[in-house]
């Protein structure tokens, strides 16, 4: 299994005057095994760069439980809002292996969530 993540930043939605960040980031999941698998649950660890914590877990991604076959690829979109301009997150899926029911973790790499303005 294979996980990949781009970010985006979402001005429009955003409103740094009260301290809200709003990011998008776009997940790519491949299947690099010989068999399917089910995607059950994901877990996040937000850290916002003020020290603040906060985790997220429950069933699928987006409402759904994608099942990957072998070689196949599953993109979705989701958000996160921050209190400051910059954070980061990382985290891990549940998946089944649809040949034998084994349960696996597929670990989600961190990544950073950053206000453009502040790369300068």
């Amino acid at each position: 299994m294979e996980v990949s993540v781009e970010t985006f930043y979402q001005p429009d939605y955003s409103n740094p005057i009260s301290g809200e960040y709003m990011f998008a980031y776009r997940i790519t999941i491949e299947n690099h095994n010989n068999f399917s698998v089910k995607l059950h649950r994901r877990h996040w660890h937000i850290f916002d760069s003020n020290g603040s914590y906060r985790e997220v877990e429950g069933e699928g991604v987006v409402g759904v439980q994608p099942i990957l076959q072998p070689g196949e690829r599953y993109q979705y979109v989701s958000g996160c809002n921050l209190r400051t301009e910059m954070g980061k997150m990382y985290g891990s899926y549940t998946m089944e292996n649809l040949n034998n029911k084994k349960s696996f973790e597929v670990n989600i790499p961190i990544f950073e969530m950053i206000v453009p303005f502040k790369m300068n």
